[in-house]
């Protein structure tokens, strides 16, 4: 099971690390999201002011251009399939980590069930995997729609980054009131505590599934406000995908109430300074 967990993990960081890596010589990352800048030193971008960088993508990078995994300006159905598959990558990269506890802990419950000495725990847990994976993926197909309207509808750029503060600060904003909202405190507490919904039934590929799904929407009840902010921070912001990928995992797996007020409240105060800088940068009425 674990050796499963890391090599998933891997495909979803080594598949992100891919989108990178294709986008870095030919775009200006400092429009991925903020901290991204620093990778222009690894193209043509380096050092260069903003106006020579926006002028210089004009000439260099025609509207449309994409590089590998990028959805193009008008997304397509090959595009929106891309968008699919980056969105599931992260769930693999950044809500996998955090689930071994849960994963364990039911193996080691699955074990203590056997009826039959020569049963194993290690189907039922990989069902278990299955399951709570395939939660995350109705996430990401959820996110892939919200992704394809916002780019509609000119909210995002070509780089998958907001297009304007005023998509941060939302989403920063709903993100850090549902930290203390009762559902993440339920969530929460079922992803610290794992209770089985089927503690009489005998471990099975079955059984295993079934309460992988249930764990998974306790999972998804705790981590998609998390998971959201990407939409604020930069689609393709790696340094963000780290950063929130290890909170949620420390969140899930460590009880206390501390961090997910914390993570709240700099996610409100963050949203609060950018509203600000939306009203001074309009002026007087």
């Amino acid at each position: 099971m674990l050796a499963t967990v890391a090599i998933l993990c891997a495909a979803g960081w080594a598949y992100l690390i891919a989108m990178v890596a294709d986008m870095v010589p030919v775009m200006d990352m400092s429009e991925a999201g903020p901290g991204m800048g620093f990778l222009n030193q690894f193209n043509i971008f380096k050092g260069l002011p903003a106006e020579a960088r926006a002028a210089l993508a004009v000439i260099c990078l025609p509207s449309g251009t994409t590089t590998f995994g990028m959805p193009g300006t008008e997304p397509t159905l090959v595009d929106t399939a891309r968008i699919f598959v980056m969105w599931a990558m992260m769930a693999l990269a950044m809500m996998l980590p955090g689930a071994v506890p849960m994963l364990r802990a039911y193996s080691a419950n699955a074990s203590a069930r056997r009826t039959d000495p020569d049963e194993t725990a290690v189907l039922p847990t990989l069902m278990a995997l299955l399951g709570y994976l395939t939660v995350w993926l109705g996430y990401a197909l959820a996110a892939t729609v919200v992704q394809v309207l916002l780019s509609k509808a000119g909210a995002l750029n070509e780089m998958m980054a907001p297009a304007s503060l005023a998509l941060t600060t939302s989403v920063l904003f709903a993100a850090g009131l549902y930290q203390f909202t009762p559902a993440k405190r339920a969530c929460l507490d079922r992803c610290w505590h794992p209770r089985w919904h089927f503690p009489q039934e005998r471990s099975t590929a079955g059984s295993g599934l079934k309460e992988g799904i249930i764990q998974g929407w306790a999972c998804l009840g705790c981590c998609w406000a998390g998971m959201t902010v990407m939409f604020a921070v930069g689609l393709m912001n790696v340094l963000w995908i780290v950063l929130l990928g290890a909170l949620m995992a420390v969140e899930k797996t460590a009880p206390t109430r501390f961090l997910p007020i914390v993570i709240g409240a700099a996610l409100i105060v963050w949203s609060a300074s950018l509203a600000y800088l939306i009203y001074a940068s309009a002026g007087p009425a």
